[in-house]
């Protein structure tokens, strides 16, 4: 496995960083991706509010912000806190997560130590750049284990947001793979080991009076690479894509599917709740996502109808449901795999996506690549970065040489 070192729209009302995921609170302060709580309220069923932004943010699309302080070292695959410039270091031995502790961050890439469509392997986890908040964490997390006992990689990214986004997404990060390869259905059925996981994690974490997650949570999103069978798994907003040809032409097919609160489904699920679904509306005009409201007050305006933590959303009829899609890979034609956060997806469609991978030597250089894109195109339309999450997995040898 190889780490390097982000995320998208679909979090909660925010300022300067990280797309629109971030909560704001009454002071116009906001967290990555969490909630936005407007200082000026509407009636209820109203379009919009002026929300506390402040002026010096007005011109700016609102997707993110964050707070929190930490230092300025990066933690990729949930090891131990070290900057990406630092040199290679030998990676976590086969049957082994590298989320593990103990080992620290890498750029060697990897061949894959299981018999499974995936031969090689990298992976990326950036913190962001907010310069109203220099001492910022990377809320984002990284996951990437594989079992040969059953032949299966996981491929995982999370994307935390709020205040403390950044526990949420590590408690997933250092538990969901011992509690998935354990579970007593691994071995026949990944989608219930997963959905029994992530739902374990989720009561526990709940009850830990260590992380306040009633404004506070996390995407996930997962890619369970069994054989040449491919599960995908979806809460929130993060995305896994497939890199394949199809006629002679590179297209891009999603395997999870964004969980946004505009979606007719999941927009009914929020109404029936109680909820409300509205974008913020400013002095210069809509700005922003569809959000998820409280009926009777103007919080938490979440940017995604899915989350793990998020006890304030989750009472307007956000749910932490995962969603699975299987995907029978060919190797005829299909190429490699790409799982990130939205600091990849807020300004990168899928399709430009395929397109920078392919113009890659392997994985390693693909990850790079879409890292430092995200990052300029973040600063052109923003004047801010946020956390970005990459994985990038050649399948059936593709340009191994």
């Amino acid at each position: 496995m190889n780490a390097s070192n982000g995320r998208r729209n679909g979090d909660e009302e925010k300022t300067p960083h990280q797309s629109s995921k971030g909560k704001s609170d009454s002071k116009g302060k906001s967290d990555s991706k969490g909630k936005t709580e407007p200082k000026a309220k509407t009636e209820p069923g109203a379009k919009g509010v002026m929300g506390a932004i402040g002026k010096p943010f007005q011109k700016m699309r609102r997707r993110l912000t964050v707070t929190g302080s930490s230092g300025q070292a990066e933690h990729v695959d949930g090891t131990d806190a070290r900057s990406d410039e630092e040199g290679p270091v030998k990676g976590p031995p086969k049957g082994s997560s590298s989320s593990n502790p103990s080992y620290p961050p890498h750029k060697n890439k990897y061949k894959s130590a299981v018999r499974c469509a995936v031969t090689e392997y990298s992976g990326v986890s950036k913190k962001g750049h907010a310069p109203y908040n220099p001492r910022k964490k990377n809320q984002d997390a990284l996951i990437m284990a594989d079992d040969p006992s059953t032949n299966t990689l996981v491929l995982c990214v999370l994307d935390g947001h709020g205040e403390h986004g950044d526990g949420v997404s590590q408690t997933f990060r250092d538990q969901l793979i011992p509690e998935m390869f354990n579970h007593p259905t691994w071995n026949t059925d990944v989608q219930k080991a997963s959905a029994d996981a992530i739902s374990k994690i989720e009561r526990n974490m709940l009850r830990n009076y260590r992380i306040d997650s009633e404004f506070s949570g996390t995407t996930l999103s997962m890619a369970i690479v069994r054989g040449n069978t491919l599960t995908g798994v979806n809460v929130g907003d993060s995305r896994v894509i497939l890199g394949k040809v199809l006629n002679d032409e590179l297209t891009a097919q999603d395997i999870t599917f964004d969980h946004k609160p505009d979606t007719p489904k999941e927009k009914e699920r929020i109404l029936g709740c109680g909820g409300r679904v509205f974008a913020v509306e400013y002095d210069d005009g809509i700005d922003g996502p569809p959000r998820v409201w409280l009926g009777h007050m103007d919080i938490p305006g979440l940017a995604m109808s899915r989350s793990l933590g998020d006890v304030v959303a989750h009472s307007a009829g956000v749910i932490s449901d995962p969603e699975f899609t299987e995907t029978e890979l060919n190797p005829l034609t299909d190429k490699f795999l790409v799982v990130a956060t939205d600091g990849l997806w807020e300004f990168c469609d899928n399709l430009e996506t395929v397109q920078l991978v392919d113009d890659q030597a392997g994985p390693t250089d693909a990850v790079d690549v879409l890292v430092t894109e995200a990052a300029t195109r973040w600063m052109h339309e923003e004047q801010v970065i946020d956390d970005t999450t990459i994985v990038v997995a050649n399948l059936f040898n593709y340009k191994s040489n």
